[in-house]
């Protein structure tokens, strides 16, 4: 209606189009000069708002990168230092027993010592003294035959025959007793070589230990020191450690499922099945409780044992105080197996009885077979249901390692989407500067006709050409304080 009166003002529908666009496109040239600045103006502010934000968020994300390697190394010399403790523990656990054998062993060694000491003593081989008949030939074969020089010989030969084979059964003998001696030694040297060979397996022990402590006294002073190589091992182990967990936990989720399945429907006995807490029945919510309860029990548990250490009041605890905490703890522990083990039972005579009931509706008039194996599947419901409650107990583990490791993978992707989001800020806020510019052009464009009138005009008169606006590239091509000041910020911490 409104175009249509402004069409009337002549009679011809078409002379009122051109007159009035004639009179928008004078309007347009005589405010080229304020529209283009108000673009630009515009644009401007929109792009260095945008720079502003990228500058804000990178600062964010650089201060996000710091907190999260600061939760990294504060994590891994935590886990370090236990691991350090454990394996100085395990050394003097090492050492205290082999000191506490010491005496016995240095005893036996020196029993077996001296033992081989008499031995040997008793084995040396005295050599026989020179016999006095060389002298005493000597002085004979000096005599005339006459005397009877031969006769003494003969006499002296026999002798020394019988007293040579007399010295060599003496020898013989003495020498079987010496070869008795070195066989009795042998036992001794044997336990000494074995009672060395449990030292040497102790020592080698030892210095095996070391240097796996000296291994991890390394990788901790480089978490000290904050070596960019410490942190890089430790993002990376995070990242495993969290889908590990999250893959044990969704394991251990599928087993509370089953043991909700086992429960459930005989909680609907015990506490009505048609009762409902808000949507939800109460019997479920019932059996979802105890399953609960015996997490936590199983936690509290873990944490007595002081395997887990989510909660550093019950680590803070005294040594009694704590195995009073486990006692309870277990004990609440083994009376909900055993409700759920009483309650798994329950089911399978609920099941029968349905069963029975049914048959009975339908009017088979069948006799009741019974089955003689149903014993097995009422053995091991009741057994899953003693059973998957203790092994939910192990559920603490994996889920510490899912709370420290999540608190890194957060980090993680908050540092991945805020560099993201940086990057998309700045991609934008440069952009303006083009898209500022394509306004001006696009503005120009109604307007060639004056435009094109206004440069030949110009150049009829000889008019000097006015020069044309700088571009927004040019103007900010000039140094900008709000792109200057990060970057100096960033020099200055490198």
């Amino acid at each position: 209606m409104y175009m249509r009166s402004l069409l009337a003002i002549t009679p011809w529908p078409a002379l009122s189009a051109v007159i009035l666009l004639t009179l928008l496109v004078v309007a347009l040239y005589f405010a080229r000069r304020t529209a283009h600045q108000a673009i630009r103006a515009i644009t401007d502010a929109l792009g260095r708002g945008l720079r502003l934000a990228s500058h804000a968020v990178a600062r964010g994300e650089e201060r996000l990168a710091a907190r999260n390697r600061e939760v990294l190394l504060s994590a891994g010399r935590e886990a370090k230092e236990r691991i350090v403790e454990r394996e100085f523990v395990r050394v003097g656990d090492s050492i205290r027993k082999d000191l506490s054998n010491y005496p016995t062993l240095h005893r036996a060694l020196s029993e077996s010592i001296v033992r081989i000491e008499e031995d040997q003593e008793k084995a040396v081989d005295v050599p026989p003294e020179a016999p006095g008949w060389v002298q005493a030939v000597k002085v004979i074969a000096n005599l005339d035959a006459k005397n009877g020089g031969t006769e003494i010989l003969e006499d002296i030969h026999k002798s020394m025959v019988r007293a040579h084979s007399e010295a060599m059964d003496e020898y013989r003998k003495a020498s079987g007793e010496r070869h008795a001696l070195l066989r009795k030694m042998m036992p001794d040297w044997r336990r000494i070589q074995e009672t060395l060979g449990r030292v040497n397996k102790n020592v080698e022990s030892v210095l095996e230990r070391a240097l796996t402590i000296d291994r991890h006294m390394q990788e901790y002073d480089d978490m000290v020191k904050g070596e960019d190589r410490a942190v890089a091992i430790l993002s990376s182990s995070s990242l495993v450690y969290f889908f590990v967990s999250a893959l044990v936990l969704a394991v251990a989720a599928a087993g509370a499922a089953i043991n909700f399945t086992l429960i459930a429907r005989p909680m609907a006995e015990m506490v009505g099945g048609t009762s409902f807490i808000g949507s939800f029945r109460t019997a479920d919510i019932a059996a979802l409780v105890i399953i609960m309860v015996e997490i936590s029990m199983g936690l509290f548990l873990m944490e007595s044992l002081r395997i887990t250490r989510l909660f550093p009041v019950i680590s803070a605890l005294s040594d009694k105080m704590r195995r009073r905490m486990m006692a309870v703890t277990f004990l609440i522990l083994l009376l909900m197996a055993s409700i759920e083990a009483g309650l798994a039972y329950m089911r399978e005579v609920l099941l029968q009885d349905e069963l029975a009931t049914s048959a009975m509706l339908r009017g088979d008039g069948v006799t009741e077979v019974v089955n003689q194996h149903l014993w097995i599947t009422t053995a091991a419901q009741m057994g899953m249901g003693f059973i998957l409650p203790f092994a939910l107990t192990f559920v603490a583990i994996p889920l510490e390692t899912f709370v420290h490791s999540l608190r890194t993978v957060l980090g993680l992707l908050g540092i991945g989407f805020m560099r993201a989001l940086s990057l998309v800020l700045r991609v934008f806020g440069n952009g303006m500067r083009h898209i500022g510019t394509l306004a001006e052009r696009i503005y120009d464009l109604p307007l060639f006709v004056p435009l094109w009138i206004e440069s030949r005009v110009a150049g009829n008169n000889g008019m000097p050409q006015l020069q044309p606006q700088p571009e927004p590239e040019q103007e900010h091509a000039r140094v900008d304080p709000v792109m200057e000041e990060p970057r100096r910020l960033r020099e200055a911490r490198s």
